[in-house]
C-alpha cells in the first residue's frame, strides 16, 4: 500500500475505535447529566461511583460471572449486575446525605445549598477513594475477557485496506446504546420520566401538582449512579483500574456534559462521543500523554465558539 492508503486506513481505524470508546464515555456522561439535569447538583463523587461500579463488576465476575456466563461474556453480565447494586447505593447516599442539602431543604440555605453540595460531594469522593484503597488495596486489577484481545476483520476494501474491530469494545458500545435509548424512552414516554422532567423544570410548581420532588431527585440520583457504574463496568473489561481511577474520568464526564450542553441528556452522550473521537484521532500524531491536553484544547475551542454546548440553549434572565 502507498503512504496515503496507510494514512487513510489509520484514520479509519482511529475513527472506529473512537466511536466505540466514545459510546462508553457518552454513557458515563449521561449518568452525570441525569443527576445535574434534574437536581442541578455538581457531583464531585461521580467518578468514584464509577470506580465502585468497576469493583462491583470485578467481584460479581469473580463470584459467579465466569462460572455462569463464561470468561468471554461474564464481564459484561457482571457490569449489568452492577447497575441495580449501584442504584441502591446511590439511592442510599441521596437519602442519607445529599437530600440534606438539595430539594426543598435547600430553599433557605445560602446560594440554595450549592456551597454545601460541593463540599459534601467532595467529602463523599474522598471517603470512597480512601475506603476503597483500605478495602481493596492500591494494586491495579482488571476484569479480563478474551474478547479484549480479539477482533473482527473487516475488508479488504479499496486497494488492500482493512479494519480490525475490537470485539469487547463493540459489545460494550452496543450495551451503551441500548441503555441510552432505553433511558430516553423512559424519560419521554413514562409517568416517571414526566415527573423527573417536571421536577427539573420547576420544582415548586411540581410540588403543587402533587409530585414528590425529593423522591424524583432520589430516583434521578440513583439512575445517574447506576448508569455511570455500568459505564465503569464496561471500561473494566478493557482497562485495569484502582481506587483512584475516578479522578481520571470525572474530568471527561464534566467536559462531555459541558460540550453537549448543560442539562441535555442526548447532548451529554454526543459530548462523550466527541471526546472519544478526539482522543483516538489525536493518538495518530501525538503521544498518549498528550491526549487529555488535546481533549481540552478542543473543549476550549467549543466553549469559545458555542458556550452553550452542542445541544444547550442560551437562557434569558430578567
Amino acid at each position: 500500500m502507498t503512504d496515503t492508503q496507510i494514512l487513510v486506513e489509520s484514520v479509519l481505524q482511529a475513527l472506529v475505535a473512537g466511536l466505540f470508546i466514545g459510546a462508553i464515555y457518552g454513557l458515563m456522561c449521561v449518568g452525570l447529566a441525569s443527576i445535574f439535569g434534574v437536581m442541578r447538583v455538581i457531583n464531585f463523587a461521580q467518578g468514584d461511583f464509577m470506580m465502585l461500579g468497576m469493583y462491583v463488576t470485578y467481584f460479581a465476575f469473580v463470584a459467579f460471572g465466569a462460572q455462569a456466563f463464561g470468561t468471554a461474556v461474564g464481564p459484561f453480565a457482571a457490569a449489568i449486575v452492577a447497575m441495580p447494586v449501584m442504584y441502591g447505593f446511590g439511592w442510599a447516599v441521596h437519602r442519607l446525605l445529599i437530600s440534606r442539602v438539595t430539594g426543598t431543604r435547600s430553599a433557605g440555605m445560602e446560594a440554595e445549598g450549592h456551597y454545601a453540595q460541593l463540599i459534601l460531594t467532595l467529602g463523599v469522593a474522598l471517603v470512597l477513594q480512601n475506603g476503597a484503597m483500605i478495602l481493596f488495596g492500591a494494586e491495579m486489577v482488571s476484569v479480563r475477557t478474551p474478547l479484549s484481545s480479539a477482533a473482527w476483520f473487516v475488508g479488504p476494501f479499496g486497494d488492500g485496506m482493512a479494519l480490525f474491530v475490537n470485539q469487547a469494545r463493540t459489545i460494550a458500545a452496543a450495551i451503551s446504546l441500548v441503555v441510552i435509548v432505553s433511558l430516553w424512552l423512559v424519560i419521554r414516554r413514562t409517568n416517571l420520566g414526566k415527573s423527573l422532567r417536571a421536577a427539573a423544570d420547576n420544582p415548586e410548581a411540581s410540588i403543587y401538582m402533587g409530585i414528590d420532588v425529593d423522591r424524583a431527585h432520589r430516583v434521578a440520583f440513583g439512575l445517574g449512579t447506576a448508569i455511570t457504574a455500568l459505564a465503569g463496568g464496561l471500561l473494566a473489561a478493557n482497562y485495569p483500574f484502582h481506587p483512584f481511577v475516578g479522578l481520571d474520568y470525572v474530568i471527561i464526564m464534566y467536559a462531555g456534559v459541558v460540550l453537549g450542553g448543560i442539562g441535555s441528556v442526548p447532548g451529554a452522550f454526543w459530548g462523550g462521543m466527541t471526546i472519544g473521537l478526539v482522543q483516538q484521532l489525536s493518538a495518530l500524531v501525538l503521544p498518549t500523554q498528550l491526549q487529555n491536553a488535546t481533549i481540552f484544547v478542543f473543549f476550549l475551542l467549543i466553549v469559545i465558539l458555542r458556550p452553550q454546548g452542542f445541544f444547550g440553549r442560551n437562557v434569558e434572565r430578567t
